[in-house]
């Protein structure tokens, strides 16, 4: 008799489920919008020229295979806080940030649940609407209740700025407030400088805890340009969670390599409250993966190789940028009778297209685009050789 047999099958996931169906799809023209990952013009994700160069000299330097320290490589925790934050903010100058690094910007959202639900067991986490799909089920699977506030107004295709203010100064002392810092995903719409100064008064007078996910630095406006929320949130509140990711702007899709960053009121507290994330992380996967790690702090630590990243890094935000430009003008060149000029003003990889899941629904099944549910489209996998077979298909669906 199966032990297992009783248990049904999962659900598959909204994203990776899409790409499942999309690649047992033979229709030649498929095009795949779902998946999170940076698309060139030639519809592949590269590897960065700054990472094959790192890559080669951490193969000739490395002499051993042994475990990192639970928290990763001191470089690299450093590397990531002055990515974070700039060299010379006061957090850092007064030592009350700590870093560990995780498999990606999930592993870091994880591994800060599960320190946060250990220490706060009847905190609610309340997370945008929408969100990310994940972001839900990680924090659910820590055991969190969870809670929404308002975020995208569907009618002006922009952020419900009264309601998303509204509900976060009905949150309770305590409780953990998800932000995404740039690039919301799935919306692409982010706070304005002036938003982000009110939600800093907000946490800070409420006491609630801000969790900060910061996935995509450096595809809204520039590296330095993207911290500014996460900026005034650190000016405003003295505590702070952070999970961040080089999976999109070093292309470290497979490398998993992101990290989670404590910031304490003191130094001492700091240290503390780390030492109970440390235990998070030997009860999870005890060590974090070396090589891409190892990546960022080769390229970061290197003038000459920063400046490359950079120009790549900046080479992939202005691709986006024009990619949403081209998708707009050319639905309205092919007489599409609906504004969708909100498109260019979103940030990021991803766009809420305002498509309707029947719109959806039928791009798939007559025209084999993947779309997730709700409209949201990854713009980075829009390329010259599928942009005009897409808007036909938007326009038909659309008439």
């Amino acid at each position: 008799m199966s032990i297992f047999a009783s248990i049904p099958s999962a659900p598959p996931d909204a994203i990776l489920g899409l790409t499942e169906a999309f690649n047992k799809d033979s229709a030649p023209n498929k095009i795949n919008l779902g998946v999170g990952v940076y698309k060139d013009k030639s519809g592949e994700t590269p590897i960065l020229e700054s990472v094959k160069t790192a890559e080669a000299r951490i193969l000739a330097a490395t002499v051993s295979k042994s475990y990192m320290p639970i928290g990763g490589s001191p470089v690299y925790r450093q590397a990531v806080q002055e990515m974070l934050f700039g060299k010379d903010h006061p957090v850092l100058r007064e030592d009350r940030a700590r870093t560990a690094h995780t498999p990606g910007g999930t592993g870091g959202l994880r591994v800060g649940a599960d320190f946060l639900k250990k220490q706060y067991p009847n905190a609610t986490v309340w997370t945008s609407t929408p969100t990310w799909a994940n972001h839900k089920g990680i924090f659910s699977a820590a055991g969190f209740q969870l809670a929404d506030y308002r975020y995208y107004d569907p009618a002006t295709k922009g952020l419900n700025e009264e309601a998303m203010l509204e509900d976060l100064a009905s949150v309770p002392a305590g409780d953990i407030v998800l932000l995404h810092v740039c690039c919301h995903n799935p919306t692409g719409v982010d706070p304005s400088p002036a938003m982000w100064t009110e939600i800093g008064k907000l946490a800070a007078e409420k006491g609630w805890l801000p969790f900060l996910d910061f996935a995509y630095q450096g595809f809204g406006a520039g590296v330095n340009e993207d911290r500014a929320g996460l900026l005034e949130i650190a000016g405003a509140c003295r505590e702070l969670v952070v999970a961040s990711s080089f999976s999109k702007n070093f292309g470290l899709y497979q490398d998993r390599t992101g990290a989670l960053t404590l910031v304490g009121d003191h130094a001492d507290i700091a240290e503390k409250a780390f030492s109970n994330v440390e235990i998070a992380i030997r009860t999870n996967y005890s060590n974090p993966p070396a090589h891409g790690g190892l990546i960022v702090e080769t390229i970061l630590a290197d003038d000459s190789l920063t400046d490359t990243w950079l120009k790549e890094l900046e080479g992939m935000r202005n691709r986006i940028a024009a990619v949403r430009n081209d998708f707009v003008d050319r639905l309205s060149a092919k007489g599409v009778d609906r504004d969708f000029s909100f498109i260019k003003q979103q940030n990021g990889m991803f766009s809420f297209s305002g498509l309707s899941d029947e719109h959806v629904a039928a791009l798939r099944d007559r025209f084999s685009i993947y779309i997730v549910k709700g409209g949201r489209i990854n713009v980075a996998g829009i390329t010259p050789s599928n942009i005009d077979y897409l808007c036909d298909a938007v326009a038909t669906v659309l008439a």
